[in-house]
């Protein structure tokens, strides 16, 4: 880590050496507002390599640590006596099984966390929220950081007030470990806030191979969840009616797609108070 200048947000990365986590850097490295000042990734072997030459960047004067903790500790200090605008943010790509831990961590340091892990149940995002009201540091879970899967969910939203039956579907990449994705469900929440049951029936169903239907949810609504190699994010919510289907669907081409909204939420997440979820809660 080098010196903080105060007159830039202070970035720390989580899951450096990851897929999104590596994208994050490399828009860092071009911005004029934000800088890095630490990153942090478990692979054992590139402990205390410089992150910019391990992602084909310049020398950035960041080493790759493993000690999650010790650095916000560390980075937290640094900033503490600067004003509290000038607070640092956690970007977490990281892993399911981790990132209630890492957020929770990151508001007990005072540093704001910026989530892009998935896999946060209601409860524990209930937990947080609390807990980042009480801290009056300001969080953002985004389950997606693409403006267009945010158009998605609104389209799908209101078209939920029109149809009666619908299913979604979400196709990933093969090293994606939950599932469904935070999107897909997200979006099926949207869709409930109307109240209504999807999907009623309309024979006595069976599975000759459980699963073949896709998760239910209390609402009526089926989840389906598909990975494959050669995916990135894609999703799809199918309304059907009588002689007529309707079909939304988002493609994430490359993951440069969510480096406005990342860039955005780091921007913003300073400024609030408590947990927001979503990126349609700071467009």
């Amino acid at each position: 880590m080098s010196p903080i200048d105060s007159s830039l947000i202070p970035v720390v990365v989580a899951g450096a050496l990851g897929r999104m986590g590596s994208e994050v850097i490399k828009t860092i490295q071009k911005s004029s507002e934000i800088r890095l000042v630490g990153a942090i990734d478990t692979s054992p072997e590139k402990e205390g390599c410089d992150i910019g030459l391990e992602l084909g960047l310049q020398e950035a004067n960041i080493f790759i640590t493993s000690d999650f903790e010790g650095c916000l500790c560390s980075i937290s200090q640094e900033v503490r006596g600067n004003k509290p605008s000038n607070a640092a943010v956690l970007v977490d790509f990281t892993h399911p099984s981790a990132v209630y831990d890492h957020t929770r961590a990151s508001i007990a340091y005072g540093v704001h966390p910026v989530i892009g892990t998935t896999g946060l149940t209601n409860q524990q995002l209930n937990d947080l929220s609390e807990f980042s009201a009480k801290a009056s540091i300001g969080t953002a879970v985004i389950p997606n950081f693409s403006v267009g899967m945010v158009l998605l969910q609104q389209a799908a939203a209101a078209a939920a007030s029109f149809y009666d039956n619908a299913e979604l579907i979400e196709l990933h990449h093969n090293k994606k470990a939950d599932s469904p994705s935070g999107t897909c469900i997200k979006t099926a929440q949207l869709m409930e806030d109307l109240g209504k049951v999807f999907n009623k029936k309309e024979v006595d169903e069976y599975e000759s191979l459980s699963g073949s239907r896709g998760g239910e949810r209390e609402s009526g609504l089926r989840l389906h969840s598909i990975r494959l190699p050669g995916l990135v994010a894609h999703q799809e919510v199918i309304f059907g009616s009588t002689g007529e289907t309707y079909t939304l669907r988002h493609d994430t081409i490359d993951r440069s797609a969510y480096m406005p909204g990342v860039m955005l939420t780091i921007k913003k997440v300073r400024n609030l108070s408590g947990l927001i979820y979503g990126l349609e809660k700071i467009l």
